[in-house]
Order: structure tokens, then sequence, then C-alpha cells
């Protein structure tokens, strides 16, 4: 397209560049806010206990391993989440991506850490719906985790400017398996000393994985961006008034992208996806 260089569009011209400066500053990582495991008992095999707060809610979290773990750490004890050179520094952190605007901002907070030690089968349960669960790991080494729903890997220690993990550095991946009859698993395995992020998107009140190995020891955490009805209210509720969206009418968060529409840019809506764990 040629470019109109008629002085006359200038004023366009800076709206265009003050609506493009009002989407770059959304684009930020994801604050999450990471659990507080606060205890755990032998029920069951292994039970461990928690919160998540965001914002004015208390999310209860529980986990389930019927095989037991190798150790958790729920008040003080080693930092596993640092750096292994620079510390906490979340620019540099195997668990943060803060470039992308799906990414972690914030490092998992304190020493929490259920370490595992066995394959098996887990699960996590949240007190209510939440949104956009995020699943950091430790030492992932001579071990994979398979999840019952798709995931996206944000970040790994060693890769695009990171620092190595606790225990050093390694890669990670996904592996897809079809099981058929429509069914899949979506495996996160590596090499060497894997310490990351990864992402499930949606609404959950569950997350199931079974870890492949036994292997002594590979720990992890969660976090999420918030709950359900604070990030994904039209998923939870249709019926809400904002969510009763007229075909032509744009919603209320892309009103800020009228005036690049005027000029010609076209824009599109992604809808989240529903997810439900099981």
């Amino acid at each position: 397209m040629k470019q109109n260089r008629d002085m006359g569009h200038k004023p366009a011209l800076a709206l265009a560049a003050v609506v493009l400066a009002m989407a770059g500053s959304a684009a930020n990582a994801v604050p999450v806010n990471w659990a507080d495991w606060e205890s755990s008992s032998s029920s069951n095999g292994f039970t461990a206990f928690g919160t998540i707060t965001s914002g004015s809610e208390t999310v209860g979290v529980t986990y389930n391993n019927p095989l037991g773990v190798g150790f958790i750490q729920t008040d003080g004890g080693i930092d596993y989440w640092q750096n292994n050179r620079s510390g906490r520094d979340p620019a540099t952190s195997p668990y943060t991506s803060p470039e992308r605007p799906d990414g972690a901002d914030n490092i998992p907070e304190g020493t929490d850490i259920i370490a595992l030690d066995r394959a098996g089968r887990q699960t996590l349960t949240f007190s209510q719906a939440i949104a956009n669960p995020f699943f950091s790991y430790v030492s992932l080494n001579g071990n994979g985790y398979s999840f019952d729903q798709d995931f996206e890997l944000l970040s790994v220690g060693g890769v695009d400017g990171n620092d190595c993990g606790y225990w050093g550095c390694g890669t990670s991946y996904k592996n897809i398996v079809d099981l058929g009859n429509g069914e899949f698993e979506y495996q996160l395995l590596g090499t060497g000393e894997p310490h990351g992020t990864l992402r499930f998107t949606g609404v959950f009140d569950t997350v199931s994985w079974t870890s492949l190995s036994n292997e002594y020891w590979n720990g992890f955490t969660v976090g999420i961006e918030g709950t359900a009805v604070q990030i994904l209210p039209c998923e939870v509720d249709p019926t809400l008034p904002e969510c009763n969206v007229v075909p032509g009418v744009p919603l209320p968060s892309t009103v800020a992208l009228f005036g690049i529409g005027l000029m010609g840019f076209g824009f599109s809506r992604k809808k989240p996806g529903i997810n439900s764990a099981g």
C-alpha cells in the first residue's frame, strides 16, 4: 500500500501512536499468584494443603499423591527457586518470561515446594474455579510429566537468555501422544537439568498429571492468574450483561482500538478456551 504523506493525516497518526502505546502497555507478562503450601498429611498416601490469594479472594488448593512424595517445604528451607548464578532475578529466571504477554512476571514465592520421587498419577484440586494456572518445576531430570490438558511451555533455564536453575541447565519440550478416539496426552520431557514454567489456558477446578518414572527428586509448585470470575467472567456466566455482545458492536475492551480501525488496520479477538481437567 502506498503511504499517504499528506500532512493532514498527522492527527490520525498521532492517535495511532497513542492507541498502539496503550496496546503495548497491556501486553506485559502476567503477575502470578503462587500457592502458599501450609500443611500436609499422610492421608490417602500424601496430601498437601495450601492457599492462593488473588486480590480479595482466597482459593484453597489441595495436592494428592496416593503413592507419597519425597518431601515438602512449607516454611523455610533451601530456596530452590533461585537462579544458580544471579539468585532471584526475574529478568533472567527460568520461571519468568517478562517479554511474553502470557508469561509469568514473578518467581514462585518463598521456599515452598513439593518434591516428587515416584511414578504415578497425582491431582491438584482448587476450592473454586480458577483461570490460567501456571506450573513451575525444578530438576526434571530422569523424569517427565504427562498431563491430560494441553499446555504452553513459557520459559526454561539456559534458554533465551535465562540463567540456569538451582541444579543446572537442561532442555524441555512438549510431546503430544495420540491415544486414539480423539484423546491425547501432553508430555513435558527434557534432558539435563530442566527448570522452567508452563501455563494452561482456560477455566479449571482440577489439574491432573502422571510422573513417568521414579526419580529422586523433581519439584513443583502451582500459581494462577486469578479466579475464573476475576479473569474470565463470561466463561463462567455467559448471561452477564457485559457478555451479551451484539454482532458488529465492539466489546468495551476493544473500544480503545477503534481509532486504529478507522485507519484500515485489521484486528481480531480470540475467545479464551475453556478447559476442565479430570
